[in-house]
């Protein structure tokens, strides 16, 4: 399987003034069999910066687009409806909603006049290709109004039961916030995310948020459980000069001899500077 990795594209004020089109050249140069979008798609969670993402996305000649909301896309009273609307419409409910701690993870209907008041969004999808089932977790580590991460006790144990029934021979977790690195706005309770990923023995996280590059391995001694982390920058953003615009391709993900292609993105006038480096796990 070779997946394409973007993430915080930062449609709006953030994105940049590079060329959409030639990024989209670039990208589609890649024989990717799935795509994973780890969030930050806008940058206020309006509608037109939604609008200008899902087009983006699906210029990407892949069918297999997998996309999890990032904090800048949960910055009104309307992003999930708008993230359900423009980018991906799966949506899994608490198995019991007042065991929820989550801050906003529930809208009052009184006061918000949306489709759906309940603002989390993670799925669980399920992926068959050349005879082999993936199962393709994404969780939401945001909280609305807020760039910090947090993640909701009973989400992961909904999701844990959906993740017990099902039947697979690969399992990898999508989430914005990484359980790893730490920046000014970090996932404040990222052992309960640790503690998920060494329950359901998963070996391959992939994240966002930073805009930093980060490809690292953990290994719970105690848990006998060991997983890698796959952090890409940002693929098209200009929030400031220490950003880093690329993505990944992972060649033959998740077997022996497989490759890491990391794309470098440089702005240079109307043209687009790409730098490839290769790297072998």
């Amino acid at each position: 399987m070779n997946i394409l990795h973007i993430s915080d594209l930062h449609f709006g004020p953030r994105h940049w003034e590079g060329n959409n089109k030639l990024l989209l050249e670039k990208l589609n140069s890649y024989n990717a069999d799935i795509v994973i979008n780890t969030g930050d798609s806008t940058t206020d969670s309006l509608e037109c910066e939604f609008r200008s993402a899902s087009n983006f996305l699906n210029s990407i000649n892949c069918t297999r687009r997998f996309s999890i909301i990032g904090n800048h896309d949960k910055r009104n009273l309307r992003s999930q409806d708008l993230f359900h609307e423009f980018i991906d419409d799966a949506i899994i409910y608490p198995l019991d909603p007042q065991k929820c701690t989550k801050k906003n993870i529930f809208l009052d209907p009184s006061i918000s006049k949306v489709n759906n008041h309940f603002t989390d969004i993670n799925f669980i999808h399920t992926l068959t290709l050349n005879g082999e089932t993936t199962l393709i977790v994404g969780i939401d580590t945001n909280e609305m109004y807020s760039d910090n991460g947090c993640i909701d006790d009973e989400m992961l144990r909904t999701l844990s039961e959906h993740i017990n029934q099902a039947t697979y021979d690969k399992i990898f977790l999508m989430c914005h916030h990484s359980p790893l690195e730490t920046d000014n706005d970090p996932l404040y309770n990222s052992y309960r995310l640790q503690s998920f990923i060494s329950k359901h023995e998963i070996e391959h996280v992939f994240c966002g948020h930073t805009h930093k590059l980060s490809l690292k391995t953990s290994t719970d001694h105690y848990q006998q459980h060991s997983f890698t982390q796959y952090v890409s920058g940002s693929l098209s953003a200009a929030n400031h000069s220490e950003d880093t615009n690329m993505f990944l391709f992972y060649e033959n993900w998740a077997e022996e001899g497989m490759k890491i292609h990391l794309v470098r993105i440089f702005v240079e006038g109307e043209q687009l500077i790409f730098k490839e480096e290769l790297i072998t796990f």
